[in-house]
């Protein structure tokens, strides 16, 4: 006997975590236990796999959640799906992405696009399927109506986190915690602010052990954070610390996953913002976490390109930030994004400069190259090439190993989303 409704996931690497979240709370729903969950890895295996999926349930909906970065392999794998499966599954599409630009996501051949955060969004859009109901007056989709005109509908309330898990725990995944959501800088190549609120929002204490407590059951002892800036956790506004509230929350995980459990704070996948490195923040890495780096956002040496992108640091809080981070016995892995809009020759100079100063100074430098990303300020910006001087240092720190990243990758694909 076919089952009533299953939900598929494209659970890709980049994609893992939000997937998480989401099917965590699908899985808090009732209503919605009997819908079985497939995690696909892999474009092949989900073009090969859905066939028999689709033989064994009424309805299938298919979820594929991805960045701009990732267009365009998308747009080749729903062509073949649609060309495969037509209309015998439903394709969702959601993520940043999606968001940014809904239209173009219907257009590539997706049904329906989650805008912005999909844990609500996804369950009622089960609910609507599995009882054979319109999705039409769901709040925070977009679709396209029978005379191919496209809808958007109403935005959609931003969710308490303590409301869902940050993990599946029926269809057991693990990861990352998301510990805050929601940047208040606003940067103007960045999509953060733009999709997930400007106000930070933070999961409780108790449900993040809650968590790791889920986690340990499973031997699971390694715990890292998903957040804009690492050392915000419980600002009120995320720009003035809350020392006191992270400290609680390090020491009651800790507690937790003892004695062999280790927490990386202000590391991947998280970085810290430049001016909130200071000797507490690290004291708190030192006394709490085992990560032996930190991850800072610099993007570029010139205070007039941060000024122009609207960062909210000085490139002297740059250096004071790694020279404590070097000063504590901690190395520094510091981002630098290349090619941002309005960049003179005197700006690159002054990231030349910046970057050798700095990993004179023994930090590793983080290459990044601009991509101008839907719903962001430099969204409509042009692109340019990565500039030679700029190429020059960059090989130079690479062979000697003080210097990594994907600045080529992105500077093609930066090429391709202008067009």
């Amino acid at each position: 006997m076919q089952s009533k409704i299953a939900l598929i996931v494209l659970y890709q690497k980049q994609n893992i975590y939000s997937f998480n979240a989401l099917i965590g709370a699908i899985e808090t729903e009732r209503e919605l236990d009997d819908v079985k969950t497939y995690f696909i890895r892999g474009y092949e295996n989900l073009i090969n796999e859905l066939e028999k999926i689709i033989q064994n349930h009424q309805k299938v909906v298919v979820g594929i959640s991805f960045f701009t970065t990732q267009l365009w392999e998308i747009l080749d794998l729903i062509k073949i799906l649609r060309k495969k499966y037509n209309q015998r599954a439903l394709f969702i599409a959601g993520g940043p992405h999606p968001t940014g630009d809904p239209e173009g996501t219907l257009e590539m051949g997706f049904d329906l696009v989650v805008k912005g955060e999909g844990e609500e969004t996804l369950i009622e859009i089960l609910k609507k399927i599995k009882n054979d109901e319109s999705v039409d007056d769901i709040n925070g989709i977009a679709y396209l109506d029978a005379g191919n005109n496209f809808i958007l509908t109403k935005k959609r309330q931003w969710i308490n986190l303590d409301k869902y898990p940050p993990l599946p725990v029926k269809n057991v995944r693990f990861g990352a915690i998301e510990i805050t959501r929601g940047c208040p800088y606003v940067c103007y190549f960045c999509q953060t602010p733009y999709i997930l609120g400007t106000l930070p929002r933070h999961r409780s204490i108790n449900s993040i052990c809650k968590t790791v407590k889920f986690m340990k059951s499973f031997n699971k002892t390694d715990i890292r954070f998903i957040t804009p800036n690492a050392f915000s956790y419980g600002s009120s506004d995320g720009k003035t610390l809350n020392l006191p509230q992270l400290e609680e929350l390090l020491i009651q995980i800790r507690e937790i996953i003892k004695p062999k459990g280790r927490i990386f704070l202000g590391s991947f996948p998280s970085e810290v913002r430049p001016e909130h490195v200071t000797n507490e923040t690290l004291g708190l890495v030192l006394k709490y976490a085992a990560n032996n780096n930190i991850t800072i956002g610099a993007q570029s040496g010139s205070q007039r390109i941060l000024d122009l992108c609207n960062r909210g640091h000085s490139v002297k809080s740059v250096y004071k930030a790694v020279e404590l981070i070097i000063e504590n016995g901690l190395s520094a892995n510091v981002d630098f994004i290349f090619s941002l809009p309005n960049e003179t020759e005197e700006d690159v100079d002054l990231t030349i400069k910046l970057m050798k100063d700095l990993s004179g100074m023994g930090a590793n430098i983080h290459t990044h190259t601009f991509m101008p990303l839907p719903l962001t300020v430099f969204a409509n910006e042009k692109v340019k090439k990565v500039d030679d001087k700029i190429r020059k240092v960059i090989s130079e720190l690479t062979s000697k190993g003080l210097a990594d990243g994907n600045w080529k990758k992105q500077e093609i694909l930066a090429k391709k989303m202008s067009k």
